[in-house]
């Protein structure tokens, strides 16, 4: 903590600051409650998509999940090609949206190949496209939540140490400036009492 001073415009200083801290809270702490929301919205959303997940090994791949331990790559048949985002924005940090993914696809053989390889792609694509929306909302969290760390603090640092700080900083230096006008006007009235001794001659 910085030495006050005890001067007249050091008080307009700490006034000026204690508004200003006032004024800058209230829409931190908006900010802050803004965060926390999105937080639980994509941790509900991450939840969402695990359940999706299950549901389509238990549902859609369980059944037939022998097949797969045929002497087929699946891989061969489809792979990423590319996966398109785009940006957000949520309480001024920007966030990373998924759009779509494609796929890059080779034909499949429909003599050379069990009926199932088909209908397995397909599940393939919908889990692929479930892993990258799942990694797209932990980067979204991520990133909120280190925002949501530096507001708290900011948060923090307002309410626990700048405002009280500027109020006792403000209540010193509104004491001390009072005692030294008491003392300027005991000082008159003794200088001015000395001075109309020395006129009368007492």
């Amino acid at each position: 903590m910085s030495k006050v001073k005890f001067t007249k415009n050091e008080l307009k200083a700490q006034r000026d600051a204690l508004r200003r801290y006032k004024r800058y809270l209230p829409t931190l702490e908006l900010k802050k409650m803004q965060l926390q929301i999105e937080v639980r919205k994509i941790d509900h959303l991450i939840a969402e998509q695990k359940k999706e997940e299950k549901r389509i090994w238990d549902d859609d791949l369980d059944a037939w999940i022998c097949l797969f331990a045929e002497d087929i790559d699946i891989g061969f048949y489809i792979r990423v090609k590319e996966v398109k985002c785009s940006i957000g924005n949520i309480a001024g940090v920007s966030i990373p949206v998924f759009d779509k993914v494609e796929y890059e696809r080779n034909p499949v053989d429909f003599y050379a190949t069990p009926p199932w390889v088909d209908d397995g792609i397909d599940v393939l694509e919908r889990l692929i496209k479930l892993r990258i929306e799942m990694n797209i909302y932990e980067r979204q969290k991520e990133l909120l939540s280190d925002e949501l760390r530096v507001t708290s603090q900011r948060v923090n640092l307002f309410e626990k140490v700048k405002i009280p700080e500027c109020i006792e900083n403000i209540r010193k230096i509104r004491i001390y400036l009072a005692d030294e006008q008491t003392a300027a006007v005991v000082r008159a009235k003794m200088a001015k009492r000395k001075f109309q001794n020395v006129r009368t001659g007492a």
